[in-house]
């Protein structure tokens, strides 16, 4: 039985749609229950000082009626403190360093990145902006809170706009942060607790040079980096007993040297907290997720837009954590036992309520009975009423047995993914889309003409159509090559060049961008890139097969249109250009006018576009010659029926 060609792009399309959820679904899998992972937790645990499960835990490690072996701290991400844009965002964070710190009582505070704002009043262009920087430590000097609480801040890109290097006197972060006047990239920090030593690690990937915005979304981690991480790993495993790693990019928007950031988190990391997507919108509130190495994950939402914070504890080595928006109250985190997808009344399965007991500080106890619930999931409820009379309910799972909840979805995908291999992948996906059916089509017409295949047929008329227009376009010459040529320039010519950092010249491709004698490497010129042929190319490619092929059947028929109509007519390719045009001028505003003057990108992908559309309606019957020969039937009916209406007006 002969498969028609509609069947076999049908089963190519499923094939390729099975792959790609293959390969997505391998690569968000939180399973970590292999061979090799249980090594790699043998020795993370060894290396935490934690016995063999089979042993019993000495008694200072049993959570009990004290305060030992129990530290908590807090999270806050994506400031974006602002000289143009909400003010609140200033005044919130003072009452965030003194009444919510001041009742927490914090043993360390993280701050990851994106500590100020660094764009310009319209939100187009970027740069540093000392103003911040001065209120940011403003804060931190008037509520004193270095007094109260470790804080350990990290740069975030919004804080590496625009700046030409580490040196740089642009370089805010070194002058005006708490941890920047010590550390000018990742550092270790080491706390003590009790018996305990807690190692904080922050990741800094943020690019050297800075670049201005949008071409540092995602962070680097060149080699020299990487292996002081690795040191800061080794001493993490022999000198503490938990490491907490923090930093502004998630693992999924960093590049680093093989095997990567998330295996060496991995090895005794119990948790990576992170900050830069912003909820995605808002699209994604929760975005944890278990990572194949073994540790958490966690983003946390922004302080910019949410003024969300987030409350962390290790309670005799069990990690908790809740994420709160500011200023509601009462703060309640249950920290044994544990939340069941991250492994003060109290009452357990809607039981009876028993009354907690207040220890220190903060913590209060209650004693249970853990052998009523050694099995499968169970709900832990707590209520908390202030001296304010403002309750607070909370309701969480837990497990003894290590039944596990699963993470949702869309965390898995953002936090798990490779950011920059989708770009790239996403990028791929168009330049195919807008070279391949041309050439392919070229090429079928080649076989048709030379008679050794016959012409296709699809048995749906609107794909049928569409075969005919990107056919017909595909004969043409001087609208073919120019077309496709400027899709495979994308590939490996530059893109603009222009002040990619102030006062230094760079010069954009998409597979990275050269300045100040540095390579950055593409990740995000490749979404760019996406943004480019999906808005321009491929819409421009689909409105210049529809003009030729109404051309090609229209050519011999007086076309008696009003300028309206033609407006009308040609309405979707003034829209397109209208988009490329504003593309263009937030590029100007983004990069300057030498960015814009020299931008084949932006700037002279219009003007092809224009070029291309004047060749389109204005073909002549010549340029048809090789269409004639395939659509030849087509072309007669209309020339048959307007001599047909020529001999009608004639005996008229």
């Amino acid at each position: 039985m002969r498969l028609s060609l509609s069947a076999l792009l049908l089963i190519l399309v499923c094939i390729i749609c099975s792959v790609i959820i293959s390969k997505i679904s391998s690569v968000i899998n939180v399973d970590v229950s292999d061979s090799s992972f249980d090594d790699a937790e043998q020795t993370k645990h060894s290396s935490r000082g934690l016995k063999n499960q089979e042993e019993p835990l000495p008694k200072s490690r049993i959570p009990g009626d004290v305060a030992d072996n129990l530290i908590w701290f807090l999270q806050i991400s994506d400031i974006h403190i602002s000289v143009f844009h909400d003010m609140s965002r200033v005044t919130d964070l003072k009452d965030f360093c003194s009444k919510t710190i001041d009742a927490i009582k914090p043993t360390v505070v993280l701050a990851s990145g994106d500590l100020t704002d660094a764009k310009t009043a319209d939100n187009m262009g970027s740069r540093q902006y000392v103003e911040e920087w001065q209120s940011y430590k403003s804060i931190l000097e008037e509520s004193k809170v270095q007094q109260k609480t470790l804080w350990l801040d990290v740069r975030g890109n919004h804080d590496n706009f625009n700046v030409p290097g580490l040196y740089s006197s642009e370089n805010f972060y070194r002058n005006f942060s708490v941890q920047g006047q010590k550390h000018l990239r990742s550092y270790m920090v080491q706390v003590k607790q009790s018996s305990e030593t807690y190692s904080f690690v922050a990741v800094d990937a943020c690019l050297d040079p800075g670049p201005k915005r949008p071409f540092n979304f995602v962070g680097v981690i060149g080699l020299k980096e990487y292996e002081q991480l690795h040191e800061f790993e080794r001493r993490t495993r022999m000198e503490s007993n938990y490491s907490i790693w923090f930093g502004h990019y998630p693992t999924s928007c960093i590049l680093s040297p093989s095997p990567g950031l998330r295996p060496l988190i991995g090895k005794s990391g119990y948790v990576y907290l992170c900050g830069h997507l912003h909820q995605l919108g808002g699209i994604v509130p929760n975005m944890y997720t278990l990572q194949q190495s073994g540790n958490l994950e966690l983003e946390l939402g922004d302080w910019k837009d949410n003024r969300v914070y987030r409350l962390l504890a290790f309670d005799h080595g069990l990690f908790s954590f809740i994420d709160i928006p500011h200023n509601e109250w009462p703060v309640v985190l249950p920290t044994n036992p544990k939340h069941a997808l991250f492994m003060i009344p109290v009452r357990i399965n809607n039981g009876e309520w028993g009354a907690c007991q207040n220890i220190k500080d903060a913590l209060y106890i209650l004693k249970w009975n853990a052998t009523r619930y050694k099995k499968g999931i169970h709900h832990l409820t707590v209520e908390v009423e202030d001296e304010l009379g403002r309750v607070k309910s909370l309701t969480q799972p837990f497990s003894l047995d290590g039944t596990r909840m699963s993470f949702s979805i869309l965390p898995r995908i953002a936090l798990m993914v490779n950011a920059s291999m989708v770009f790239q992948c996403m990028f791929g996906v168009m330049l195919i889309v807008c070279i391949v059916p041309l050439c392919i089509t070229r090429f079928l017409h080649k076989l048709v003409r030379n008679k050794k295949i016959r012409r296709p047929r699809l048995r749906i008329l609107f794909f049928q159509n569409w075969l005919r227009k990107i056919w017909i376009l595909s004969t043409v010459d001087r609208i073919f090559f120019p077309l496709t040529l400027y899709v495979l320039y994308l590939t490996i010519g530059p893109w603009s060049i222009g002040e990619v950092i102030e006062n230094h010249t760079g010069i954009i491709f998409a597979w990275g961008t050269i300045i100040n004698g540095s390579y950055l490497p593409g990740s995000m010129t490749y979404a760019y890139g996406f943004i480019q042929l999906f808005t321009y190319q491929f819409p421009l490619t689909l409105f210049l097969a529809h003009t030729v092929d109404k051309r090609f059947q229209t050519l011999y028929v007086f076309d008696n249109c009003s300028m309206l109509g033609y407006l009308y007519r040609h309405s979707p390719f003034i829209l397109i250009v209208a988009i490329q045009m504003a593309y263009a001028y937030f590029f100007w505003l983004a990069y300057g006018t030498l960015a814009f003057v020299l931008g084949p990108l932006r700037t002279w992908s219009i003007a092809l576009g224009i070029f291309l559309w004047f060749q389109a309606v204005s073909l002549q019957e010549n340029s048809f010659r090789e269409a004639n020969l395939v659509w030849i039937s087509k072309s007669a009916g209309v020339r048959c029926s307007l001599a047909k209406v020529e001999d009608e007006m004639t005996a008229t």
